[in-house]
């Protein structure tokens, strides 16, 4: 038995979408106009999302996050140039700060908004989007009934998608994250070919990029800096702006950063992580070097086409080992 049930948005006390005022993603990939203003709940991938998407309709945008950086799972530094970015485009942000209080009106909300001291401020909105992450669909499928282990609102499985009960697999959004839907795909294919006894190669979440499809573009894959730091592991950081590259500048794209993490001691690529235009094209080709366990020397050898935005990523490992070239 497979299960791929998949998820629905997780819903906060006293917080609750209406479907008509508050709203989930559900409603707001589906408005029937753009309001005026928004407050978005949560500044995950999906929340920016919304965010990013709306303000270019022109709507006003306000986003709320609890925690003390935008795009939590993103590596800090990309997470604080795109702040910058969204910030530029009008995109009103507030961090360490939390919603305690939804007041509905006739055709507009009324937040109440509560930063890390404690002080509170209301605001008006037309509309408001909850984005405040998702839980699995879990519950009437008789897991408890034969044993199925799950935490934190998810399916537990193994790197092949196995639960602990034999027979019962699990794979996409209901078994965890990262929930996205190439992640799902590939658990499909690992999963039907365990059943079949063909061996397949395990998961490694690790190798899985995470893109955010916004205004500037997010793409990472690996560990960002402070968790390769937080595992102690000596490393090398690479970093390359997008001013730096002719075909970005071309495109009038020129605000962007290319940054990767090498082990020190190994030369092993660690973590890549990108902000700026098509940078969720481009990110593949630093996960195929991590799966082929590529060292920084033979992609300081590798020849990149001119002019192209990838350059960027070859100038990015260079500038890690002091030989960038067009900065």
């Amino acid at each position: 038995m497979i299960i791929a049930t998949g998820a629905r948005p997780r819903v906060l006390p006293g917080l609750e979408p209406d479907g008509k005022l508050i709203w989930t993603y559900f409603e707001a990939m589906v408005p029937d106009r753009v309001p005026k203003s928004i407050l978005v709940i949560g500044s995950g991938a999906i929340g920016i999302e919304f965010a990013s998407f709306y303000r270019d309709f022109g709507a006003e945008v306000t986003v709320i996050e609890i925690l003390p950086q935008i795009l939590p799972v993103e590596d800090a530094e990309i997470a604080a140039f795109a702040r910058k970015q969204f910030e530029k485009d009008g995109i009103k942000i507030f961090t360490g700060a939390k919603v305690t209080k939804l007041d509905k009106k006739t055709d507009g909300v009324v937040a109440t908004i509560e930063d890390a001291k404690g002080g509170a401020q209301n605001i008006l909105v037309e509309r408001v989007i909850s984005a405040v992450g998702v839980t699995g669909n879990i519950e009437d499928l008789g897991l408890e009934k034969v044993g199925v282990k799950t935490e934190r609102g998810a399916i537990a499985v193994d790197a092949l998608n196995r639960t602990n009960v034999p027979g019962i697999y699990a794979i996409g959004d209901v078994a965890g994250p990262p929930l996205l839907a190439h992640k799902a795909e590939h658990e499909g294919v690992i999963c039907v070919e365990a059943i079949k006894g063909l061996k397949p190669h395990p998961m490694n979440k690790q190798l899985i990029p995470g893109c955010t499809y916004c205004a500037p573009q997010i793409a990472s894959v690996g560990l960002t800096e402070r968790a390769a730091k937080d595992k102690n592991i000596d490393i090398r950081v690479g970093r390359f702006p997008f001013v730096g590259n002719g075909k970005a500048i071309a495109l009038g794209e020129d605000q962007g950063l290319v940054k990767v993490i090498f082990d020190r001691n190994s030369g092993a690529l660690l973590g890549a992580h990108m902000v700026g235009a098509e940078v969720t094209e481009l990110i593949q080709g630093y996960v195929i070097a991590m799966n082929l366990e590529t060292t920084e020397e033979e992609l300081m050898h590798t020849v990149f086409p001119h002019p192209t935005l990838s350059e960027m990523m070859k100038e990015a490992v260079l500038d890690a080992y002091g030989r960038v070239l067009n900065i």
